[in-house]
């Protein structure tokens, strides 16, 4: 089978996955069952297939940025608070235990930072499903749980922000300038956002056969001149979606439109090429062995917390819901990735992996219903 044969055979499969999971009442586990599909897939393509598939997968993780950020609708700032508490005490609390696992697993201190961001974020692309038609939860608690999820999301984003700058970089004084010329440019994102949205809307008035590609053509056009501006294209991606996260045209939401480019094929392919960069030697090797401890203990840690001090008013099961992490976990691995850290990288996305697929599993199974959806 030659290349061009391979990547269509791929295409075809992708497609079908999130049908197959919402048949099986678990819509959410598509994104990480395209990791291990890249997993599986490794030893079988060649190089110039892989190249490819890495190469699209670079525009799918901007596109997968853009979405977490449309998925976070903020609340007002006096409902935020209690959240962002019970956000900053769940997190903070888990830092050592995490930071001691990615110790153990060869990570230096810096990884090791990136790693406890990384695992105690929620992806609200996958925890949203599980909360909407979550059973034990009363309205009150609802609201809290499901806005403690979205702080949990933002809080490991911007501080994967600053350390993956660290991881990078070095931590020293032009850490200081790098993080104003951020500041600035996610300034710039909120100032021009209106501007983006009537252009959307132009689009997608003006155009018919080809919106979708004009929405994401606009997309990484701001991608790119966020990264000129010294905002990484991926926290570009993600703040763009976070300023435009309420906009609605004709009754539809921003990733209701790019869904059949974004969700069908260029995210997929992201998670795809994320598992192909995971050396296979790694699966059975130490690295792999202690992500699957690391998980084990970091669920019964969670569980604890949960049933003892950081109660949300749910039932004994409703922390699964802050477990799902793999996008978040997908983040600092990409990073690490880019800068050579393969083992941190790997060890991060195993344990995010296991996290993800863990807590989904163990989640109360709720009806099958014909709306089933992965995000808001």
């Amino acid at each position: 089978m030659n290349s061009i044969e391979t990547i269509i055979c791929l295409i075809l499969l992708l497609m079908g996955v999130p049908d197959l999971c919402r048949k099986l009442n678990r819509p959410a586990l598509a994104n990480a069952f395209f990791v291990v599909f890249g997993l599986v897939l490794g030893p079988l393509v060649q190089t110039d297939v892989e190249t490819m598939i890495k190469e699209a997968g670079e525009v799918g993780f901007l596109l997968v940025l853009f979405e977490v950020g449309l998925e976070i609708d903020l609340p007002k700032l006096h409902e935020l608070i209690p959240p962002l508490r019970f956000a900053l005490l769940w997190s903070l609390v888990q830092y050592p235990v995490i930071i001691s696992l990615a110790h153990v697993a060869g990570l230096t201190v810096p990884e090791g930072l990136l790693a406890a961001a990384a695992l105690t974020g929620c992806s609200m692309s996958m925890a949203y499903w599980g909360w909407k038609q979550y059973p034990g939860l009363a309205s009150a608690p609802r609201d809290f749980v499901v806005q403690s999820m979205i702080a949990l999301e933002v809080l490991a984003i911007v501080v994967l922000s600053v350390g993956s700058i660290g991881v990078t970089r070095g931590f020293g004084w032009l850490i200081i300038v790098k993080l104003a010329g951020m500041a600035v440019t996610v300034f710039l994102i909120g100032q021009f956002a209106t501007h983006f949205v009537k252009l959307f809307q132009w689009i997608i008035g003006k155009t018919t056969h080809w919106r979708v590609h004009f929405l994401v053509l606009l997309v990484l056009v701001v991608c790119a001149i966020g990264e000129r501006l010294g905002l990484s294209a991926a926290k570009t991606a993600f703040f763009l979606g976070l300023f435009m996260s309420r906009a609605e045209f004709e009754g539809m939401s921003v990733e209701e439109y790019i869904a059949p480019i974004s969700r069908r094929f260029l995210i997929p392919i992201f998670f795809v090429s994320l598992g192909l960069m995971v050396e296979i030697p790694m699966l059975f090797s130490r690295v792999a062995l202690l992500a699957l401890f690391g998980m084990i203990l970091l669920l019964g840690f969670r569980e604890m917390l949960h049933r003892r001090w950081l109660k949300t008013g749910g039932d004994a099961q409703t922390y699964l819901l802050f477990c799902p992490n793999l996008t978040v976990a997908a983040l600092a691995a990409t990073t690490l990735f880019g800068s050579g850290h393969r083992v941190a990288a790997t060890w991060i996305i195993l344990s995010g992996l296991f996290l993800s697929v863990t807590s989904l599993l163990l989640l109360p199974r709720a009806a099958k219903t014909t709306s089933a959806s992965t995000g808001p």
